[in-house]
């Protein structure tokens, strides 16, 4: 019986998201030391890899979405244990992701000089973006492979592997980043070339070591018989996981967007405080995102074997553990305001802004883990376009309306405002509309007395 299903649900859970929280903890300081290695350089090397994160985070969106469907699918199919089905997924999910990261690449990299210039790189900055991508694009394919690896290894119940798999990469290019751009060891100093290429070497040899766990360690992977209407089928569930997880995860930097936009109008104190605010936050969400990342697999391989009665109890201590940690970290951080601000700026404004975002918008943060664990919930039970259509309405029905409406009202404070009431509403319509698809599901599940058929995709 597979491990996800097999022993206790809190346990199971928390066992997990330990192992994960390494590896997001770490995950968080690749990128950070990549930004702190490059600002060494200067102000237009820095610039110029800031230049670049659009370009990567659209390709990490595209390749996230096609790994999320890989792994609520192919754990469907470990929940049934349905074997076969599941080195399907994987193997042509692999497939896709390879083919689709190359052709992506070749796009990128034909078009450089004008996507970048239209991003507004110059003359002087365009040189070093080109040179930096030229790298990564080569490299594409190392970027998208490891980003199924995560759901397929918690699906096989091996957290701790994913977790090593995680950090593995993360420390590789933390230690390659000062040699290949500064030119440690006798290497010719390379600049913000070496950081793409450190980057390139650590996602390549993590690709090579989750290669190794599925194909070594859990034999996933089978390219001996090749057909090509199972290959077909398989992309097409894939993609139709992929293509709204992927536009969901497009929202978030449009939205981020045009909430910068609104606050810059109250001065350059204002975009300082906020931009500083949200570094916090993103150390305020490592703790549940490391059990958030363990609940797709988790409900996706217990809806596959019929344990509707599991996804109830994960769905209880999930939401409670949201609630509860929304609340400390609500507490931590109006205490803590102050000094947290005087840590970024001295600048009075900013200070003054900073107090203001956190303490206002801090009160939500357990809502708002309530509903992006619903999405999580929804993906794992193959409702990928109610998890869509969930995260459009936070976003566009409801963050970006009542952030406009409580700047008109309110101004700053309203814009923070509008984001706490954003995250209250869309927690509340998680919680209610999970709770009426489980319902639906588990009654029709207790219909069929004595039926032992798996739930199919």
């Amino acid at each position: 019986m597979p491990k996800l299903i097999k022993f206790d649900v809190k346990k199971t859970l928390f066992s997990m998201a330990i192992p994960m929280l390494v590896g997001t903890i770490t995950m968080n300081a690749y990128n950070l030391a990549d930004t702190w290695y490059v600002s060494q350089l200067g102000t237009v090397p820095l610039a110029a890899m800031g230049f670049t994160f659009p370009v990567v985070m659209f390709f990490t969106f595209i390749a996230g979405g096609v790994g999320t469907g890989i792994t609520a699918l192919s754990s469907n199919a470990i929940g049934r244990q349905d074997n076969k089905t599941a080195s399907n997924i994987v193997t042509h999910g692999l497939i896709l992701i390879v083919l689709l990261s190359a052709f992506l690449a070749i796009t990128g990299y034909l078009s450089m000089d004008f996507i970048f210039s239209k991003l507004g790189a110059n003359e002087e900055t365009l040189p070093l973006v080109k040179g930096y991508m030229n790298t990564w694009y080569m490299g594409a394919v190392f970027m998208a492979i490891p980003m199924m690896g995560n759901g397929i290894l918690i699906a096989l119940g091996d957290s701790k592997a994913a977790s090593k798999f995680m950090a593995f990469g993360a420390i590789v290019n933390i230690i390659l980043d000062p040699i290949l751009i500064f030119g440690w060891l006798g290497i010719a100093p390379m600049g913000i070339f070496g950081a793409a290429l450190a980057t390139v070497i650590s996602q390549a040899l993590s690709t090579a070591w989750l290669v190794y766990l599925i194909s070594v360690k859990y034999p996933l992977l089978n390219f001996k018989h090749p057909n090509l209407s199972l290959l077909t089928n398989s992309w097409k569930k894939i993609t139709s996981f992929a293509i709204p997880s992927s536009l969901t995860m497009m929202l978030m930097p449009v939205s981020a967007g045009v909430i910068t936009a609104l606050v810059s109008k109250h001065g350059v104190e204002a975009v300082a405080a906020a931009s500083a605010a949200s570094r916090i936050e993103m150390f305020a969400f490592v703790i549940p995102m490391a059990l958030g990342m363990s609940l797709t697999p988790f409900v996706s391989q217990n809806y596959g074997g019929n344990r509707m009665d599991r996804i109830i109890e994960a769905r209880s201590y999930s939401t409670k553990f949201a609630l509860l940690y929304g609340i400390f970290i609500a507490i931590t951080f109006f205490i803590s305001a102050p000094f947290l601000a005087a840590f970024f700026s001295e600048d009075p404004k900013v200070i003054e802004i900073f107090i203001l975002y956190v303490r206002t918008i801090s009160f939500g943060y357990g809502m708002m883990e309530v509903h992006r664990y619903s999405g999580f919930f929804l993906t794992g039970m193959n409702k990928p376009s109610y998890t869509a259509i969930l995260n459009f309405a936070r976003i566009l029905g409801l963050l970006i309306p009542l952030s406009f409406l409580g700047n008109h009202l309110w101004g700053i404070t309203g814009i923070f405002t509008g984001r706490l009431i954003t995250d209250l509403i869309s927690g509340s319509i998680g919680i209610i509309w999970i709770g009426w698809i489980i319902k639906s599901k588990k009654k029709k599940q207790d219909k069929l007395i004595g039926s032992t058929s798996p739930v199919t995709p």
